[in-house]
């Protein structure tokens, strides 16, 4: 049984060699809260070990944050980020990986006024449009992986010992991204050739809509001609394989921007930007949301919705089974990198360009007239339960079961 030690190297090392990849003479930036310094560290050195040219920590702390939104000036938010926007574009354009280590307080910017949090979203969104898009079509190596905060373990497990918290979450992180086992990355190995063989499968069947059919929900998605299922494994424009979220459990597509109709109901709070939105509903109508419900956080999906033309319609549709580790564990996460892969799931915003057939090599208007929608923003929430029922439906008007009772049919 591996120690504490272990399971952290080995995370280090699976955030390196199976999520960013890194190859000889490669720039690796990291983007992590100042909490994760301990796994930071580590990831460096296995960078370095592992041949990169320079690693670059950007480090964050959600006090620091917290405090400018709660005293900068309301223009300061207004102003766009262009010093770093131009830095990432620049380091990307280079060939450089980028790592996001994930640890902040699902809670952290509550109180704060909406038009805050929605200008700078806005603004730092519009001036990131560069990177973003390089993301968006796997031209960049990246990848997520989380550290359990203080904050953040007090909110997963609220009922046991302060002192045990944090030792829970690293418990059930260790167990989702695999780091428990002896060579973790032959776990992965094994988990990915999974995944792809449902992939396979669905893009044989290549089906034309998707019905959905669970408590409060009652949602058909069309899919665009040329539509690619896909998992988290992906090959960057340089041909080398990466790991975009650790854990991952699901595989996903776009639907098309104007091809969705109907009622979807959420299964778990979302945690966005610094707040929870909970049991919500969107209601649909040629694929742009035209009415909406939630019970928590009301201002903020308000805020997402508007953020620009396309974060009122669906960038991705995401399929994973209720009967998976993830959701087996019973725990719920509040961030959408554990919760996701708990949970079939539709994103609001952006569809990623290579979910379409030649779409990495498309301009933004060419796959704006395939179907695929445009957004600053993207938004996975959790809309999958032991009750939904998915329907695959061919060009012939034929209906074939993909989902029931939450899992694979």
């Amino acid at each position: 049984m591996l120690d504490f030690k272990q399971k952290l190297e080995n995370y280090a090392l699976l955030a390196v060699k199976v999520g960013v990849n890194i190859q000889q003479g490669q720039i690796l930036v990291i983007n992590a809260d100042i909490e994760s310094a301990e796994l930071v560290r580590l990831i460096v050195r296995q960078a370095y070990e592992a041949g990169a040219k320079q690693v670059k920590v950007n480090y964050s702390d959600e006090l620091v944050t917290r405090t400018r939104y709660e005293l900068a000036p309301a223009e300061s938010f207004l102003e766009p980020p262009k010093w770093h926007a131009d830095e990432l574009e620049d380091l990307g354009k280079k060939g450089a990986a980028f790592l996001n280590v994930v640890s902040t307080n699902p809670d952290l910017l509550n109180g704060i006024e909406a038009s805050r949090i929605a200008d700078n979203q806005r603004t730092a969104g519009t001036a990131m449009a560069p990177y973003r898009e390089m993301l968006m079509s796997n031209q960049i190596s990246w990848s997520i992986v989380a550290y359990p905060s203080p904050t953040w373990a007090a909110k997963v497990f609220p009922d046991a010992p302060a002192e045990e918290q944090v030792g829970l979450l690293w418990d059930a992180i260790f167990k989702a991204v695999r780091a428990d086992h002896e060579n973790p990355v032959e776990a992965w190995t094994k988990h990915l050739d999974g995944l792809k063989q449902r992939c396979d499968i669905l893009n044989e069947r290549k089906y034309r809509k998707l019905h959905y059919t669970a408590p409060g929900t009652d949602l058909t998605l069309e899919l665009p001609e040329g539509h690619i299922w896909c998992q988290a494994g992906a090959v960057n424009g340089r041909g080398v394989p990466f790991l975009a979220n650790i854990p991952t459990e699901e595989v996903f597509t776009a639907p098309l921007k104007t091809g969705a109709n109907g009622t979807v109901s959420s299964t778990k709070p979302l945690s966005y930007s610094g707040n929870i939105i909970d049991r919500f509903t969107l209601t649909l109508e040629n694929g742009k949301v035209t009415d909406f419900t939630a019970e928590v956080g009301y201002d903020a999906l308000a805020s997402l919705l508007a953020m620009d033309e396309g974060a009122a319609y669906f960038g991705e549709v995401a399929l994973v089974p209720y009967h998976s580790p993830i959701s087996e564990s019973g725990i719920l996460y509040f961030t959408t990198l554990y919760d996701e892969n708990a949970s079939c799931h539709l994103a609001l915003g952006a569809a990623y360009a290579f979910t379409l057939q030649d779409g990495i090599n498309m301009t933004k208007e060419q796959l704006a007239g395939h179907g695929m929608n445009h957004s600053l923003t993207h938004v996975d929430f959790m809309m999958g339960s032991a009750e939904m029922n998915i329907d695959g439906i061919t060009d012939d008007g034929k209906t074939e079961p993909i989902f029931r009772s939450g899992n694979w049919a």
